[in-house]
């Protein structure tokens, strides 16, 4: 008799203290959560919203510091050209930034635009030899990702992919129109002397495709 009220006990004990310890086991785990959860305010720097690339403020973001660099570093477009014709592989290292398809070589350029084709102007280059042949790229397109290529600073590794590493490029572009290109009337350039400083890939020594990152019409 003595042995079944104590078994009645035990068992009335164990079932007041399920509930007890399901609430205590609750709080611990709500606690190891609240110690490893992170509190993220919206609009800060970890909000996820703000980690996702965006090349519009990629492109406004770069464009300046790269056209900076560029105008630093551009080289008289006679002196490129004779030390391009003296040794191409040379100069493309002296002057150039390296990348898989040739070098991107920063130019300043001195001339009179001449014939408008498609997305460029000619541009008649004092000093440089005839066979030479410069176009300037003046737009609505801009072709290329010779800005984004012409510091060396941007590289794939700081991409997700190739598509976002292309998209940097075109976004760059996109801005170099907006602050560059947008006050140019193309269709008006051809007999105006300019100065222009831009970059241009070194792949064919007699035909220079400048992407500008400054042009001023005289």
């Amino acid at each position: 008799m003595s042995t079944q009220t104590e078994t009645s006990a035990t068992r009335a004990t164990r079932s007041n203290l399920k509930p007890i310890l399901g609430a205590a086991l609750a709080i611990i785990v709500v606690g190891a959560i609240a110690i490893d959860t992170t509190v993220v305010r919206i609009g800060s720097g970890d909000d996820v919203r703000q980690q996702a690339f965006s090349p519009e403020s990629y492109g406004a973001e770069q464009f300046p510091k790269i056209q900076a660099a560029v105008q630093q570093k551009a080289v008289a477009a006679t002196e490129l050209a004779n030390a391009i014709a003296a040794d191409k592989k040379a100069a493309g290292e002296k002057y150039g930034v390296a990348t898989t398809t040739g070098p991107v070589l920063p130019v300043t350029l001195n001339g009179v635009f001449g014939e408008r084709k498609s997305n460029y102007n000619e541009l008649k280059v004092d000093g440089l030899p005839a066979d030479v042949t410069v176009r300037v790229q003046t737009g609505p397109a801009v072709n290329g990702t010779d800005l984004r290529d012409a510091t060396g600073t941007i590289e794939f590794g700081q991409f997700t992919n190739q598509i976002q590493f292309q998209d940097a490029g075109s976004a760059i572009n996109n801005e170099m129109k907006k602050s560059v290109l947008a006050n140019l009337d193309p269709a008006t350039l051809t007999g105006k002397t300019a100065s222009v400083v831009g970059v241009f890939k070194l792949v064919n020594p007699k035909n220079w495709l400048v992407t500008p990152v400054k042009v001023e019409v005289k």
